[in-house]
């Protein structure tokens, strides 16, 4: 019988592709401290067209973004959940002076059975 698949968490990042941090891109900026942090690993996903907390600047409600250069932004850290509860300090300037919005869930993570 294989071994449960091991718990971990995951910290989602979700701001705006333009907002900068020291003249950076603010999700490399996060991307760069997880790595000095030595966590797992982090992703940056870009958006093709959203809207919700994390923008920057204002829109019209009602609403929805058109197509353009800078979209929505996604950065996954994935890692034990003490680590990037620790990690959340770490960070929070970035956070806080991009207005991005985190979320931090539990999530197994899938090793896949050898003997297959």
């Amino acid at each position: 019988m294989p071994a449960p698949d091991p718990l971990a968490a995951r910290l989602t990042v979700r701001l705006d592709a333009s907002a900068l941090w020291h003249h950076r891109p603010a999700y490399a900026e996060l991307v760069h401290r997880a790595h000095r942090e030595g966590l797992t690993g982090a992703s940056v996903f870009h958006g093709v067209t959203g809207f919700g907390a994390g923008d920057s600047g204002t829109r019209r409600p009602g609403r929805v973004p058109h197509l353009g250069t800078h979209g929505p932004c996604v950065v996954v850290i994935v890692d034990e959940e003490r680590r990037l509860r620790a990690f959340l300090p770490c960070v929070a300037d970035v956070l806080t002076g991009t207005a991005a919005v985190a979320t931090l869930d539990r999530v197994r993570i899938h090793v896949p059975d050898s003997r297959g």
